[in-house]
């Protein structure tokens, strides 16, 4: 067999395994989470990223005209308005983002009768102690205005499609967004003092382990709802000082305050933030220190 045939049977290889891979519409693409999912899944799946510039999900008449002929096999809806603080004063744009975009990107899915995983936050629960830790099967119940408008999304797309619930997303540098981690991170760089509430629980989740929970969960899809979290819950000080140890950076420049002095001047959100799953028997998330070391890795 000479080389030109060896290369021709090659293409051909690769071309009917791209017309056979999963095709997945993704909004969000190129945001912190996306465009993570997007690098380690991308010989996996084809994406068809959808940005804002291309289809507005706030526009029924858009979202129809752009999806009504394309060529897709999951809708992954990852795009949203995230700003907590400023969602309780932009209450009609946040909701319109989060449950009016969400509803005209579900009906279209729906009448195409594709499959539909929205991306949900662990802010639809109310954080307090006497609740915790949150499950799958715990009732929502938020305490803030965005988290509102992401239990509203839930109860579009809930039993008629998947709903991926993730708290506290972090992942190697990404200029465009910087997670929690980077934030503190660059905080203490700078030498200037971090307030860390002590009386509180959040649970870090590194966004490759989302990516890799995901790929199960498409290959495997059922109308339900999961979790893809961190392994432990730690108090905002404790991991400021999880951060410090891990990136050599002081520890005195972390202070403490409280849950109730923090919310003083911003939105409401959930406390005792401890998220697990009952349903996630099929991948490993990380510790917040694993994780951490493995950004670490990643980035030298």
């Amino acid at each position: 067999m000479n080389i030109k045939t060896i290369i021709k049977k090659l293409k051909i290889r690769l071309i009917l395994r791209y017309k056979s891979m999963i095709k997945i519409a993704i909004t969000g693409a190129y945001g912190l989470i996306g465009s993570k999912i997007i690098q380690l899944l991308n010989n996996q799946f084809e994406f068809i990223p959808l940005p804002s510039s291309l289809m507005d999900i706030t526009n029924k008449d858009k979202v129809y005209q752009v999806l009504k002929d394309l060529n897709f096999d999951f809708f992954l809806h990852l795009a949203a308005y995230t700003n907590v603080n400023q969602a309780q004063i932009e209450k009609d744009i946040c909701f319109k983002i989060n449950v009016e975009g969400t509803k005209n990107v579900f009906e279209v899915t729906s009448f195409k009768n594709k499959k539909f995983i929205y991306i949900s936050t662990d802010f639809v629960f109310d954080g307090k102690k006497e609740n915790k830790p949150f499950f799958e099967n715990s009732k929502p119940n938020p305490v803030g205005f965005y988290g509102l408008t992401k239990y509203e999304g839930e109860k579009i797309v809930k039993d008629q499609g998947m709903i991926v619930r993730i708290s506290y997303p972090y992942r190697n540098f990404f200029p465009k967004k910087f997670d929690f981690v980077h934030k503190l991170k660059n905080t203490l760089k700078e030498k200037k003092e971090l307030k860390m509430i002590k009386n509180a629980l959040m649970t870090p989740t590194l966004v490759d382990d989302i990516a890799f929970g995901l790929k199960y969960l498409i290959k495997n899809y059922t109308n339900d709802t999961f979790h893809l979290v961190g392994q432990t819950a730690h108090s905002p000080y404790e991991a400021a000082k999880i951060i410090a140890k891990k990136f050599n950076l002081p520890f005195y420049l972390i202070k403490e305050t409280t849950y109730e002095e923090y919310v003083k001047k911003r939105s409401p959100f959930p406390q005792y933030s401890d998220i697990r799953s009952l349903k996630n028997n099929f991948f490993s998330m990380s510790d917040f220190e694993t994780g951490l070391e493995k950004i670490i890795r990643n980035q030298k």
